[in-house]
């Protein structure tokens, strides 16, 4: 896909159906600790609780996704941005079908404007 054209009908769907099919959210970052991980970085169908608990005092079925892992150092991306990736990552679950509506709100504006029945102003 070009970043320069416009999303097609289908696209607008595939992304939906593609969102649709992920865990429901909303989805939160959080910050959690253990003796495997040290520093763990995670989006979360949990909000954070600010104690960066260890385990067991997290349920590994809450983490949807990890953007730092320390030790074994296996999850840790080159520019040091775990935490905006993590906040990215969790927005997305929300935002991604708030902006497929509005694409499609604006389409059926933009529409209904253009028809050759509707009003000039």
């Amino acid at each position: 896909m070009d970043a320069h054209e416009p999303l097609t009908d289908e696209e607008l769907a595939e992304l939906e159906e593609l969102t649709e099919a992920t865990t429901p959210g909303p989805w939160y970052v959080r910050t959690l600790d253990d003796d495997w991980a040290m520093n763990l970085v995670a989006v979360s169908t949990l909000p954070d609780t600010g104690r960066a608990e260890r385990w067991p005092d997290f349920e590994h079925q809450q983490i949807v996704a990890a953007t730092l892992v320390q030790q074994p150092r296996y999850v840790d991306v080159a520019d040091a941005r775990w935490d905006e990736n993590a906040q990215f990552i969790a927005n997305a679950r929300q935002d991604i079908p708030r902006l497929i509506a509005e694409i499609r709100l604006l389409r059926q504006l933009l529409k209904a404007k253009t028809a050759p029945d509707a009003e000039t102003s």
